[in-house]
């Protein structure tokens, strides 16, 4: 699994942690250890401009997917074809926040959006609440089982 984790926010992240989950949860996922996925730090202004391009949206936001290739998950014995999931762009600046108010670390409602942001790639959404509560669980089982094991 190609997992590029670069950080552009000034904000000090531990790549490799980002890195290691990005794996385990493409893995947990049975996507193809061949693909790629890209996950990016940003700073706010950074964020602001993607946002209100290719959102119509004011503001930064936490966390963004741009799908490549559309990849879905795979199951149990059959993974997906090789490919480029993506890019993830998260803003360190907007996760404190909101880290704050839920009453974790920032690191953990960064992995969290990251977690948030494969499942994006991987054709998951929360626009009504049966998605929602779907991905919400997924997203939940695969951090909390990624924390688990570090």
């Amino acid at each position: 699994m190609s997992v590029e984790v670069n950080n552009e926010s000034g904000f000090e992240v531990d790549e490799a942690e980002f890195s290691a989950l990005a794996r385990y949860a493409l893995d947990a996922l049975h996507v193809h250890p061949a693909s790629e996925l890209s996950i990016v730090f940003v700073d706010t202004a950074t964020m602001t401009d993607l946002h209100v391009r290719w959102m119509d949206e004011p503001g930064p936001t936490d966390v963004m997917s741009f799908p490549m290739d559309e990849l879905r998950p795979g199951r149990e014995g059959e993974q997906t074809p090789p490919g480029t999931l993506g890019d993830i762009v998260l803003c360190p600046e907007v996760a404190v926040t909101q880290a704050q108010a839920a009453g974790h670390s920032t690191v953990e409602e960064l992995l969290l959006l990251t977690t948030h942001g494969i499942l994006h790639l991987l054709g998951y959404d929360h626009a009504d609440s049966e998605e929602e509560r779907e991905m919400f669980a997924l997203q939940r089982r695969l951090l909390l089982t990624f924390l688990a094991g570090r």
